[in-house]
């Protein structure tokens, strides 16, 4: 089937109180992974790519695999951006087909975020895409896209009221503490902060830097108001510990084929072991 938005996923997890997996992908065994497990638990799931992503494999690539994964399967799939940090990424990544854009503005001030968000939903809203922003300093590494610890900061629920209100952006990702990357220890959550932004604001919540949070809490952000949860880490960790393994016990393996198959293979279960996670197993 035809891409589609991620507004319209997240609309129908709003109504059945359920999260959709968003699956950062770099090459053509990712994505395949991704839908393949999305088919497998007949759920809605969305591609994303970052910017690092887009440099590595190019847009066109990415966007055409993901077209042609969709266009083969029975489940809904969104491509969706993540973390945009320009205006023009965004509109080059419109352009190419992606039916939903993440516009980061959360390293400037509020206004100046506002202000950035409402240029891309202006355009984006012509042509039918849906868009995310943030609010808050998300901590951790994600492709060059690097928050230090000292200067990660959370989301300010008044302020997430303020910045829906003047936006009216279709998904708002924030930061009560999570990050991207490997952990260090186990991250705390900040659900009081959780209850207080969505008590606020009617507006899908997404939580990015989603490897490595314990199950109990996934589940937890999810009843307070989670629609949309980021994995990475957990994918790349998933393809890296496969490929050594097969390395280990063939090391004179040389067809690609027999190391990355069994990669995408590992992948794809994470995937499903996060879909039914997440409570969108099912929903397709």
């Amino acid at each position: 089937m035809p891409l589609v938005t991620v507004k319209e996923l997240l609309k129908a997890a709003e109504q059945d109180n359920y999260a959709v997996g968003a699956f950062n992908c770099n090459n053509m065994e990712i994505i395949q992974a991704i839908v393949q497990a999305a088919e497998e638990e007949n759920s809605p799931v969305i591609v994303q790519a970052s910017q690092g992503a887009i440099k590595y494999a190019g847009l066109e690539y990415i966007t055409a695999l993901t077209k042609l994964a969709a266009e083969q399967t029975r489940v809904p799939v969104a491509l969706h951006l993540d973390h945009g940090t320009s205006f023009d990424q965004v509109v080059k990544c419109i352009r190419h087909g992606f039916t939903s854009v993440m516009i980061d503005g959360s390293a400037y001030p509020l206004p100046e975020n506002i202000m950035l968000t409402k240029k891309v939903i202006e355009v984006a809203r012509a042509i039918g895409v849906s868009v995310e922003a943030e609010l808050g300093k998300i901590g951790g590494t994600e492709d060059d896209i690097t928050v230090d610890e000292k200067e990660a900061a959370f989301t300010d629920p008044q302020e997430a009221r303020e910045f829906v209100e003047a936006t009216g952006v279709d998904a708002l990702a924030v930061a009560i503490g999570t990050a991207h990357g490997i952990y260090k220890g186990e991250p705390k959550l900040d659900f009081e902060r959780l209850k207080k932004i969505t008590s606020l604001i009617d507006t899908p919540i997404v939580l990015h830097g989603s490897s490595g949070v314990p199950d109990e809490a996934i589940k937890q952000a999810i009843s307070l108001g989670v629609r949309k949860v980021n994995i990475d880490t957990n994918l790349r960790e998933a393809f890296v510990k496969k490929s050594r393994q097969v390395l280990e016990e063939k090391p004179k393996e040389i067809d690609p084929r027999k190391i990355l198959g069994p990669a995408r293979d590992a992948m794809k279960e994470v995937i499903r072991e996060k879909i039914r996670l997440f409570g969108s197993s099912g929903k397709a």
